[in-house]
């Protein structure tokens, strides 16, 4: 038998790997499917989903961040709660005062501490509390303490680089004003928020109303109600009423702009707030209706007064370095009022005490208002200003800052007349006009105009620079002798008005609005372009006058004025207080034509050469002025009268008797007496010049700043 045997059949070979779309076919299928996945701590992007849907966050992963952001800002705040104090409220609440320096480094006047008088709680009257409570925080009795809205809104407008302040409560203003700095950062406002959440807890809520009514910022130098009361009332905070009160709570919106007194515009602003203060208080069931109908007259307060350390011309002197300041860095009012600043002035001691007793002693000897009705309300203000660099050295304000708040030295509305024309002649100087000149009777030439240069009876102005030989009968030397047909020099001094009235339409009146901004007065202070704007209806201050007649001595270039040169806090100077720098206002032949011009008018007594200004016979309206000035010194001195009761000014006609020429002696009397004391260069002048205008032109306003 045969034997078989049974043969295996060849293996198949392993089938490889087909990978078909996302899924990989093996010869073993049965344990790729067993292999799963590994799970992600954070599925994300978002396992088995598609296109937008694998980056969308599920519902738990919003769930998730948001806990965990919310946790994370709990702990940060539980941190910085933990470790930010109340800071010693006696250490951080004291105010320091500001000190002026006189040009040569002395004290001149130390302002004094903060004007605050703290008082209790129970000497405010109820009216006045609920009006501030209903102005700046209706909810005080009954929130926490702090605005969570008012924090985020100091985040959001950080992000957009504005301010950070805004929304804040009773308590967190409190909190800034007695331990925090006034700096407007998102860090502070948190400080800010946490401390008033501690302050909350730590003081009953009259404890806090309290302190924030002694520490918050009014305006007029005051902090605190009491000082306020006094500033704006002249009263006690005991003795104010509802209506009061509710304009002092419309201060704490911001003082510079709530004063009633400052402006027209702040005025408008305090009285729409003081009317929405009482209706607010009906509203938030602080007030009864029937209490606030009986309330319809706005309480006007009384005109800002002064500190008596800054009577006499000091107040004068401090008010003037701190417009400058206020106009040339970020510090305002409110940041002054801070105190610590140490103030660095131009003012010469020596000159502004002898400018104060020149005014003094003319006013003394002159002015009788018991004798003349006419010399009452008579006013003087007058400034010297260093034509090589612009400093102003001295100034007189007025009798009292402390009585007079206007500073006369730095007033808008007085008209400067006469004293105006220089501007006209450097206009047609400077500007190319032709003259008719002739020679001999042969013919006429055109020639550039000059100060001997006059208009003749047909109205063609008449002269030349040149020379012009004098050819038999009629010949013209290019100057005038007859006084039918003065000189543009003659008519400077007197009897001048016709002829620069002629001369600035001939120029263009815009010409020589230019002439004289640019000489240094300010646009603003200048008058409506009409016949008699040359003969000099524009109103700039003594200070500018001084100025710019500093140009022509500086051979046309010009400075403007300043009186501050530097201002220290904590031994950091303060940023935008460098000398003015000097600017070509004139080509240099005109500024000195011009100066010459007005050397050659007049009389003198002394040899040295002198540029100077005065009133002139035909100038009988309401102001008085002199101007004179030297390479070393630009002095303007102006008289005018004015009562408290009317806004335009008084006639001068009569004022110091009938010899003084309606006022116009008693501006040069001053500068005379004033000068006394000067160097020989210096002190040395003639009386002549120009002066005011016609008195036919209508008197403006006083108020206002001419710088």
């Amino acid at each position: 038998m045969g034997t078989h045997t049974q043969v295996k059949p060849p293996r198949e070979p392993k089938q490889p790997r087909v990978r078909t779309g996302t899924r990989v076919r093996t010869g073993t299928r049965s344990r790729a499917r067993a292999r799963k996945p590994r799970r992600r701590l954070i599925d994300y992007p978002r396992h088995g989903r598609h296109g937008l849907r694998r980056w969308l966050p599920s519902w738990r992963q919003w769930g998730g961040s948001l806990f965990l952001v919310l946790s994370t800002l709990i702990c940060l705040f539980a941190i910085v709660y933990a470790s930010v104090d109340i800071p010693d409220e006696n250490a951080t609440a004291r105010r320091e005062a500001n000190v002026y320096y006189w040009a040569d480094g002395t004290q001149m006047v130390s302002t004094g501490e903060v004007n605050r008088q703290n008082v209790r709680l129970s000497e405010i009257p109820d009216a006045v509390e609920n009006a501030v409570i209903a102005a700046e925080n209706d909810t005080f009795y009954s929130d926490s303490g702090v605005s969570p809205k008012g924090l985020a809104r100091a985040a959001v407008n950080m992000v957009r680089g504005q301010e950070t302040q805004g929304g804040s409560t009773i308590t967190q203003q409190y909190v800034k004003n007695t331990y925090l700095s006034q700096d407007q950062t998102v860090t502070r406002k948190v400080k800010e928020f946490v401390i008033a959440l501690k302050v909350d807890r730590k003081k009953s809520k009259r404890e806090i109303l309290q302190g924030y009514l002694n520490t918050s910022w009014f305006g007029r130098g005051a902090y605190g109600i009491e000082a306020a009361a006094h500033a704006y009332y002249d009263i006690p905070a005991k003795e104010l009423n509802a209506s009061q009160g509710a304009a002092l709570a419309a201060l704490l919106k911001g003082a510079e702009q709530y004063d009633p007194s400052a402006s027209r515009a702040n005025h408008q602003r305090s009285q729409a707030r003081w009317k929405w203060i009482l209706d607010r208080q009906v509203k938030a069931g602080l007030m009864e209706r029937g209490e606030r109908e009986k309330i319809t007259d706005y309480p006007e307060p009384h005109k800002q007064s002064r500190a008596t350390s800054l009577g006499g011309q000091t107040g004068y002197l401090v008010d003037t370095a701190n417009k400058y300041i206020k106009q040339n860095t970020s510090l305002t009012d409110k940041d002054l009022a801070h105190g610590g600043y140490k103030i660095h002035t131009t003012f010469d001691k020596d000159r502004v005490r002898r400018l104060k007793g020149a005014v003094e002693r003319v006013l003394d000897r002159d002015i009788d208002p018991k004798k003349r009705a006419a010399d009452k309300g008579v006013q003087v203000g007058a400034a010297s200003v260093r034509p090589t660099d612009g400093a102003i050295v001295a100034l007189y304000g007025g009798a009292d800052a402390t009585k007079h708040f206007t500073n006369n030295a730095d007033t808008s509305g007085v008209p400067v007349g006469s004293a105006f024309k220089p501007f006209v002649l450097a206009s047609a100087l400077d500007h190319g006009i032709g003259t008719q000149a002739t020679r001999g009777g042969r013919g006429k030439w055109w020639q550039p105009v000059s100060a001997n240069s006059f208009y003749d009876d047909s109205g063609h102005l008449l002269g030349s620079t040149m020379p012009t030989p004098a050819v038999g009968p009629g010949a013209d030397s290019g100057q005038s002798d007859d006084t039918d047909h003065p000189t543009l020099r003659q008519a400077l001094a007197k009897g001048g008005n016709a002829t620069y009235a002629r001369l600035g339409k001939e120029v263009g009146w815009e010409l020589v609005r230019r002439t004289a901004v640019s000489a240094g007065l300010l646009d603003g202070s200048m008058a409506r372009l009409d016949k008699t704007f040359p003969i000099g209806t524009s109103t700039p201050s003594a200070i500018r006058m001084a100025g710019a007649y500093g140009t022509f001595v500086n051979r046309g270039l010009q400075r403007n004025p300043y009186s501050v040169t530097k201002v220290v806090k904590d031994g950091e100077a303060v940023a935008g207080l460098a000398r003015p720098g000097a600017r070509r206002a004139l080509d240099p032949d005109t500024a000195d034509k011009v100066a010459d011009a007005m050397r050659g008018v007049g009389t003198s007594s002394v040899d040295q050469p002198v540029v100077a200004g005065r009133t002139g016979d035909q100038d009988r309206l309401r102001s008085a002025w002199f101007t004179a000035t030297t390479d070393q010194l630009s002095t303007a001195v102006t008289m005018f009268r004015t009562t408290p009761d009317k806004p335009q000014l008084l006639p001068m006609s009569g004022v110091g008797g009938k010899s003084s020429q309606h006022g116009n002696v008693f501006p040069v009397q001053i500068w005379r007496d004033y000068v006394k004391g000067e160097p020989a260069e210096t002190a040395t002048a003639a009386e002549k010049g120009t002066g005011t205008g016609p008195d036919h032109l209508k008197a403006p306003a006083v108020p206002g700043s001419s710088r």
